[in-house]
């Protein structure tokens, strides 16, 4: 049987990152964090609230501390969860992430939800955390009441058409093979700059407050392993995830974008409004892909009435 152990946090202080104000704050429930044992290693979580179970999947360079502000509306009438992927702070990390692949955090979050024994739960997930979200609905239905996503990676999408094709390529030219390169070569932070940059917008790496960079270099790890598993050839990379998969989809599905999002995002919510049986798109205004932190009061409104099928 997998534990699941109490750390008390005498001094603990949650960060929550705003790229634009360098926000901070703590949450009475966030006082403690707790860690469970699933598949060899450890992944550490906090628990807020009561109701049924929401769990928040981060994406790139984040962790459990990314949904601090999101967490204290999203819990007033439910149980949320908000848990670090494997090889993100705090958890272990091995000498090195050349086994990283999107399918080990799948099945990462599919053990978890069964050893914390939530039954059926709400996913939402950012980015990376958002594709994780989504193979599990795909492979584990029963696990499953609802996935929220936000503008996930689904490059299996986005290449089915020709502008799609040409559209993933700049991407991958303007930001990930860029971000390969840099960390190939020793050059972390330069990495991580590429990435950001490339993902959210020009120049948005920048204007971010010192608290952000270090949040992010102390994920730099998983970036590490991500980048070195594309091998500059991109879309081999990614889980294949088809048209047909997602018409087999019985759940409801939200997606949410940010209004000035890379166009390769948009692309993707496209081709799955398409397909998704039972799906609602909503777009945030004056945001782009880090969705929950540019406007997050917007972020939980529209999730909670999603929850609470008010759409």
């Amino acid at each position: 049987m997998n534990l699941i152990i109490k750390y008390p946090l005498t001094i603990l202080i949650i960060i929550a990152i705003n790229l634009n104000q360098g926000l901070s704050q703590q949450l009475e429930c966030a006082s403690a964090i707790y860690t469970a044992e699933i598949n060899e290693t450890s992944l550490h979580y906090i628990v807020c609230g009561e109701g049924d179970p929401v769990i928040l999947v981060h994406g790139s360079l984040g962790d459990y501390r990314s949904w601090m502000v999101q967490m204290e509306a999203l819990s007033e009438n439910h149980k949320v969860i908000s848990y670090s992927r494997r090889y993100h702070y705090p958890n272990p990390w091995p000498n090195d992430a050349s086994d990283y692949t999107m399918n080990i955090h799948a099945e990462d979050l599919a053990e978890f939800i069964q050893t914390l024994d939530l039954g059926k739960v709400h996913l939402i997930g950012h980015s990376y955390g958002g594709l994780t979200s989504l193979l599990v609905a795909r492979n584990h239905p029963e696990l499953v009441r609802s996935v929220t996503l936000g503008e996930p990676p689904l490059m299996s999408l986005l290449v089915s058409t020709a502008h799609g094709e040409t559209v993933f390529q700049g991407f991958m030219q303007n930001s990930i093979i860029p971000s390969h390169r840099a960390i190939q070569n020793g050059k972390i932070e330069e990495g991580v700059q590429f990435f950001i940059n490339g993902v959210l917008g020009e120049g948005i790496y920048e204007n971010i407050r010192s608290l952000g960079h270090i949040s992010m270099l102390e994920n730099s790890r998983e970036l590490m392993g991500g980048v070195a598993g594309i091998n500059n050839e991109g879309v081999d990379f990614f889980p294949i995830f088809s048209c047909n998969e997602a018409r087999k989809f019985t759940i409801p599905v939200l997606l949410i974008e940010g209004e000035y999002s890379p166009e390769v995002f948009g692309l993707i919510h496209d081709q799955l409004e398409q397909c998704l049986p039972k799906v609602v798109r909503v777009p945030i205004p004056s945001s782009s892909h880090d969705l929950k932190i540019h406007e997050p009061a917007v972020f939980s409104e529209i999730v909670l009435s999603f929850l609470n099928g008010t759409f």
